[in-house]
């Protein structure tokens, strides 16, 4: 197919929509005990989990628009790029999902920075994990690496536009090489004419 690409860049810009919703859900609910506030609880989102996901959606939303806008060359890398960062983008959420966070890490993210909502000296009580979120994310990673692999394997073709804009300049050259090597040939003149080349213009390169 020649519109392959297309498809590529719409399965990056697709991911990097869900990589971003993922982010903005709950992954983790932090239950707190603070001696002087009592009890509470925190959710801790996709975003302040892992920060990468936030940066990789951006990136492959980048992605998609480079997959339309380069050539077969540029789209080539670009699906590279997004293939090993749908990757990268998958960790953080397959270790969620496949063990358990980590209490320390969850009270510095909830106690320092801007996400400041417990006291230094609050404990963590208890941690439920939220699949919904890192397994969203999960999806937004297979879905990049699927798109990448696909955009590098399959680029496409340049589009016709480009190919015509090559032919009439590698025929343009063509007929100059002509003129100077047969300036008094009635076909080379015809040929220049056409393709709005002036056969009497000596300041030609």
């Amino acid at each position: 197919m020649k519109n392959l690409h297309r498809i590529s860049a719409l399965l990056l810009a697709l991911s990097a929509l869900i990589l971003w919703a993922a982010s903005r859900m709950p992954w983790i609910t932090a239950d707190t005990f603070d001696d002087k506030s009592g009890n509470a609880t925190h959710a801790v989102i996709g975003g302040l989990w892992s920060t990468e996901q936030t940066a990789v959606a951006l990136l492959l939303l980048a992605g998609a628009v480079a997959g339309l806008a380069l050539r077969r060359v540029g789209r080539r890398v670009v699906g590279i790029v997004a293939a090993l960062a749908g990757i990268g983008a998958s960790w953080a959420p397959l270790g969620l999902l496949a063990g358990e966070p980590d209490p320390r890490r969850v009270h510095q993210l909830l106690s320092t920075g801007d996400e400041t909502v417990i006291a230094s000296w609050a404990e963590i009580a208890g941690l439920d994990v939220h699949t919904g979120g890192p397994a969203l994310a999960m999806l937004g990673a297979a879905l990049a690496l699927f798109g990448g692999v696909l955009l590098a394997v399959r680029p496409g073709t340049d589009s016709a536009k480009l190919n015509r804009y090559e032919t009439r300049q590698s025929r343009a050259a063509k007929i100059t090489e002509d003129l100077e090597a047969e300036p008094d040939s009635g076909r080379v003149m015809w040929d220049a004419l056409d393709a709005d080349i002036d056969p009497t213009d000596t300041s030609r390169p």
